[in-house]
């Protein structure tokens, strides 16, 4: 028989993740409603959710639903994205379009785009938080930096240089895969490998795009004469994004440790207050 705290804790881990998405959650359904009822005439869609996502955003901070912290998270990836959105809509490269028009933008790219991206970012940032992150095994940030760096390259060099995307792949294996991610529901810390939780967000994100896709926010060349779901080998290319997005969020949140086996307690209050440093996690 499952366990009453089971149903209570897993309740309890829906409603933290929710509200860790809530950015994103409100970006995905303000752009299907509009897709399907949008009655302004005199602004277009893709400005409407510009602005929308600017107010939601000064919502949540002066309601205090995310911190200052948070939202230089959102800034950066704002920024990080735009340069590359700008890269992968050029003419002369055509990875995908914005089909409809706009007049908050820059290049083939309107702005709303770059929160897309940082919606990702104030996720993890979030739920970093309110999970009370810990680890063992991180490797430093000089290598995890050096891999997300590259990373970021690839996405642009590889249309021109051969993929190193399966590459980086398996750098990413060899480097984190003895990382365990813990993360406490309501007392007790729970954990499973850091790379499985990146796999999950990042499927995750991939439905989101489908989703996105399917109600015309931007259009795939495979998808220029009619709707297709997005292939599941772009699930490569968010895994790569779940990992650059989680490695910029480390450094404005602290990594920290956490004792060997977390339980609720007086251990898991040391290390819940201190983080504990285990072999391998910098301080």
């Amino acid at each position: 028989m499952i366990p009453a705290t089971f149903f209570r804790e897993f309740w309890l881990f829906g409603l933290k993740q929710a509200y860790g998405c809530m950015f994103g959650g409100f970006l995905l359904l303000v752009m299907i409603v509009t897709r399907y009822w949008y009655p302004l005439e005199t602004l277009h869609r893709y400005d409407f959710i510009f602005l929308a996502a600017v107010a939601f955003q000064a919502f949540l901070l002066v309601f205090r639903f995310e911190t200052l912290r948070e939202a230089l998270v959102i800034v950066v990836f704002h920024l990080v994205a735009t340069v590359m959105e700008l890269f992968k809509t050029a003419d002369s490269i055509g990875s995908w379009v914005y089909p409809e028009a706009f007049v908050f933008g820059v290049g083939n790219v309107p702005l709303f785009t770059g929160f897309m991206y940082s919606a990702v970012g104030s996720y993890i940032a979030r739920v970093w938080r309110i999970f009370d992150f810990r680890f063992t095994e991180y490797p430093g940030h000089f290598w995890a930096v050096a891999l997300v760096s590259l990373i970021y390259v690839n996405f642009f060099t590889h249309h021109f240089l051969p993929d190193l995307r399966w590459l980086l792949l398996g750098v990413t294996a060899l480097l984190f895969w003895r990382t365990r991610i813990y993360f406490r529901i309501n007392t007790e810390y729970r954990h499973m490998p850091l790379l499985l939780g990146w796999f999950l967000v990042a499927l995750f994100i991939w439905l989101a795009e489908n989703i996105a896709t399917y109600v015309n926010i931007w259009v795939y060349p495979n998808q220029s004469a009619g709707w297709n779901p997005v292939p599941l080998a772009k699930l490569s290319s968010w895994y790569l994004l779940m990992l650059l997005s989680f490695v910029l969020v480390s450094l404005v949140n602290r990594v920290r440790g956490i004792v060997a086996s977390p339980v609720a307690g007086p251990a898991s209050s040391r290390g819940a207050e201190g983080g504990l440093a285990v072999p391998g996690l910098p301080d």
